[in-house]
């Protein structure tokens, strides 16, 4: 495998987001969006909320439109759960992306038992239809498949999806979601694949090329992002800028850093700046009482809701522009 040439990180962030004062606007600025995770229950928090909406202009839900609270049971569809947080965004102008449509995990165990490729084939297309053709319209990506891969493997993990109808099962699962929302962003999504040279990496690269080779629709791919304190492995942009290479656009899809590092914040936004197609960040929460990995401070807001150091370094990566309040211990509060 080639490893294409690499932009220098750039420390000029776009004009025309000089004067945002918020994460979405200067985002907007060079075109992309700034999103987070929402759970519903937490939409009746006023901080919660009022953070939300003032800095975020997408929105994944974090759990609402999984498959177990979509479909608990065959053929029987809950979409009220998700029907809230997209009646929320669409209040205030904020754009969904729709997660996830096919996984091993959260699955109904009514899903993860079944043994007949017929059945299951017909289980996951009608899933993915119903869902898509619902939030037609309201969703402007969807992560189809997620998480497919073994770690550390350029092969298929072992599931109930994989173990019936084999390796084929992700291909069928795009070309389903295309004919249920031709307009809809087609992604696949994963974790650990952010290091170029990972056996895992180059296995969502040899799927992905092999697509784009064979005409499967797939439109994008989403890095979670879940890293550790030291931020993004070096090889980051290159990775970002091999898979764009490739036709697809990038995204982050679920960023957080362990103790939330100004550098490593930094690094991750440029690396997503200066490659022109990655289109959009997403952090995995708000608060960092909102994390799966609270005890690791991983967010841009403590739990009180206070901005953090490392909001003030993505805003100004981002090309806006931090509100001040004086000076404590020689550094700048930002508010």
């Amino acid at each position: 495998m080639v490893v294409s040439s690499v932009t220098a990180l750039t420390s000029s962030p776009p004009a025309h987001a000089a004067g945002a004062t918020t994460l979405g606007a200067a985002a907007a600025g060079s075109g992309r969006y700034f999103g987070t995770a929402v759970s519903l229950s937490k939409l009746g928090d006023s901080t919660y909320s009022t953070i939300l909406d003032r800095e975020f202009n997408m929105i994944t839900a974090e759990n609402e439109m999984k498959w177990d609270t979509i479909e608990p049971s065959r053929g029987s569809f809950n979409f009220a759960p998700a029907d809230s947080i997209v009646s929320h965004a669409s209040a205030h102008g904020q754009r969904m992306r729709g997660h996830t449509l096919v996984w091993h995990s959260q699955l109904p165990s009514w899903v993860s038992s079944i043994t007949d490729a017929d059945t299951l084939r017909s289980v996951m297309n009608n899933h993915i239809t119903t869902a898509m053709t619902h939030y037609k319209g309201k969703i402007y990506a969807w992560d189809v498949v997620n998480e497919a891969f073994a770690d550390g493997s350029t092969q298929l993990r072992s599931s109930v999806f994989e173990n019936v109808l084999g390796n084929g099962f992700v291909e069928e699962a795009f070309r389903t979601a295309r004919n249920a929302d031709p307009s809809a962003t087609l992604c696949y999504n994963d974790y650990n694949i952010e290091n170029w040279f990972d056996a895992k990496t180059q296995g969502v690269y040899s799927m992905v090329k092999d697509f784009k080779s064979r005409g499967v629709p797939i439109d994008c791919v989403g890095f979670q992002s879940h890293f550790g304190t030291s931020g993004p492995p070096a090889s980051f942009q290159t990775t970002l800028s091999n898979f764009a290479a490739l036709g697809v656009d990038v995204q982050i899809t679920e960023l957080d850093i362990a103790e939330a590092s100004t550098t490593a914040y930094t690094d991750t936004v440029r690396a997503c700046l200066n490659v022109a197609r990655c289109t959009g960040i997403t952090v995995w929460g708000i608060r960092d009482s909102d994390s799966w990995r609270t005890g690791e401070n991983p967010l841009l807001f403590d739990n009180s809701g206070n901005k953090k150091p490392a909001y003030g370094a993505v805003l100004t990566a981002l090309g806006g522009r931090s509100k001040s309040r004086g000076v404590a211990n020689g550094s700048r509060i930002v508010q």
